[in-house]
């Protein structure tokens, strides 16, 4: 196996000779220009990782690699119109640059092209790839569907939130690994595992990123720290303050997340106070242990030999203690 920098060194050389030079331009290039931000590509990494986790030369996976990848940056472009949002990975967002037609259609379009990669296979892996493409799909779909149901409700509980973030973003890291299990041909029982690896991961990576959200560094974060809370958004850290604040705290943060104010910072301190002073931080940061720990788990019932799931581990670890 390989170096994390080195599978994104790959990512990276594979996307730049990708043949989305066409026309028409105005729904090509918003495509090219997604790509082209680059990000951390974690997914398609992970998809790398795992078929060599069984053995297999990762450029088999490249195609199901790069169908991860368009897809990710798919649903960004849709969920950044829903949004209203004006930056990604600190550019334009495309329905800014471009507008709101270009960023539907030229989505619309990603999602296409994501099907065509998996064409690149085999018959029967062709198959197994796309089954569980379109299960993760629709999946990620309901998971921002949740997302948007939960911005209007006061009665989120728990599980629901947990629910809505393994769908909306942990099914997906779980696919990407299952698809080097399904490139590599190995075992059912290995493909499962190593999506449950991903699973869990995946909400761990979640589950960490709200805490950044709050309590991430900003010259580190690469986002606005507070951001969630500036938006009134009941993340893991919010629905757990309730959860275990005192009747006046409630009632504080409650206030706090009913309002806007022009300048947010004493809103983003105070609500960060409340995290603190509830409990919910420690809470959120036990949450992301066990879930790591959970994943940990799946890898010993894995068939693969001990260094490989050093590696694994090293991996998970790392997510674990990012601070961006």
């Amino acid at each position: 196996m390989q170096s994390i920098s080195n599978y994104q060194e790959k990512i990276s050389n594979h996307f730049e000779l990708l043949a989305l030079n066409k026309e028409p331009k105005n729904l090509y290039e918003p495509i090219q220009y997604i790509l082209s931000l680059g990000g951390k590509r974690l997914r398609p990494v992970l998809t790398l990782m795992a078929t060599e986790v069984f053995d297999v030369d990762c450029t088999k996976a490249l195609s199901a690699a790069t169908a991860v990848e368009v897809f990710h940056n798919f649903s960004l472009i849709h969920d950044d119109i829903m949004d209203d949002a004006p930056l990604r990975r600190g550019n334009e967002t495309v329905h800014e640059k471009w507008n709101i037609n270009t960023g539907i259609l030229s989505g619309d379009a990603m999602l296409i092209l994501a099907y065509q990669f998996f064409e690149d296979y085999e018959p029967q892996i062709f198959q197994e790839l796309a089954k569980l493409f379109s299960k993760t799909a629709l999946e990620v779909c309901e998971g921002q569907q949740y997302d948007v149901d939960f911005e209007t409700r006061d009665d989120v509980t728990i599980p629901e939130y947990l629910k809505m973030i393994e769908y909306k973003t942990a099914v997906l890291v779980g696919a990407a690994m299952k698809m080097g299990a399904i490139v590599a041909e190995t075992s059912e029982e290995n493909k499962n595992l190593i999506y449950d690896f991903g699973l869990n991961l995946g909400i761990a990576f979640q589950l960490q990123d709200d805490y950044l959200d709050a309590f991430g560094n900003p010259e580190t974060f690469g986002k606005q720290v507070g951001g969630d809370i500036i938006e009134n958004k009941k993340t893991y850290l919010y629905l757990k303050a309730i959860e275990f604040a005192q009747p006046e705290e409630k009632e504080q943060l409650l206030h706090l997340f009913s309002i806007q104010p022009n300048d947010n910072t004493d809103k983003i301190n105070s609500v960060k106070d409340i995290f603190n002073q509830t409990g919910a931080s420690e809470a959120t940061q036990k949450a992301i242990q066990d879930f790591t720990f959970s994943a940990f788990e799946t890898l010993e019932k894995m068939n693969i030999s001990n260094d490989k799931k050093m590696i694994l581990k090293a991996f998970g670890e790392k997510l674990m203690n990012r601070n961006v």
